[in-house]
């Protein structure tokens, strides 16, 4: 797996050997990019499930400011620290080792007020496994995920097109762009709550 574009393109990246991740493809990659190349710069981004780390590692590559990465399987972990290191970014990354429901209790002071310290977000990658539709559901409607998001932040979740998760109130689709039998789903959820 390469970085596609930006400063560290053509970077190697490192894959867990686990078969509890997937990363995402180049050609994921490219497409979600191309869409999100107008928001991309300076934006302070966070990558939840982030596996390897390619979501928040591309950003990076792109001009994004920082990036937040949140996994808890330990071998994704190492991948996404000897990524940050092989590409030199470690000083505008963070990498955080709990499961994303946790980590974002932190946003409303439920985990230790870890999140809660943070600046907001621009962009978020949310792209856990498949078979996990009730946990993308529950991620999309927790309040600490509405709680980090700066003004006018972009919620991305990758999804299968037959397995759409359940949106929470106040959450619209952008937009909508399959890509074979996945789907990236851009998502903007209400100010007011």
């Amino acid at each position: 797996m390469r970085v596609v574009a930006g400063a560290l393109k053509g970077r190697r990246l490192v894959s867990p050997p686990a078969a509890t991740t997937r990363a995402a493809t180049e050609r994921i990659r490219e497409s979600l990019f191309a869409i999100l190349e107008p928001v991309i710069a300076d934006a302070r981004v966070l990558d939840l499930f982030a596996g390897a780390g390619s979501l928040g590692i591309e950003a990076l590559s792109r001009g994004a400011a920082h990036a937040t990465f949140v996994e808890r399987d330990r071998k994704a972990l190492s991948a996404i620290r000897a990524n940050v290191a092989a590409t030199g970014t470690g000083d505008r990354a963070r990498v955080v080792a709990a499961s994303v429901l946790t980590y974002l209790g932190g946003a409303t002071g439920a985990g230790g007020g870890a999140l809660a310290s943070e600046a907001r977000f621009d962009l978020v990658f949310c792209d856990p496994p498949f078979a996990e539709v009730e946990v993308l559901s529950a991620t999309l409607a927790h309040e600490g995920l509405r709680a980090s998001l700066a003004p006018g932040a972009l919620v991305v979740a990758r999804v299968l097109r037959k397995h759409r998760p359940a949106l929470p109130d106040g959450v619209r689709i952008e937009r909508d762009k399959p890509i074979g039998e996945e789907a990236l789903l851009f998502l903007r959820y209400d100010a007011a709550r």
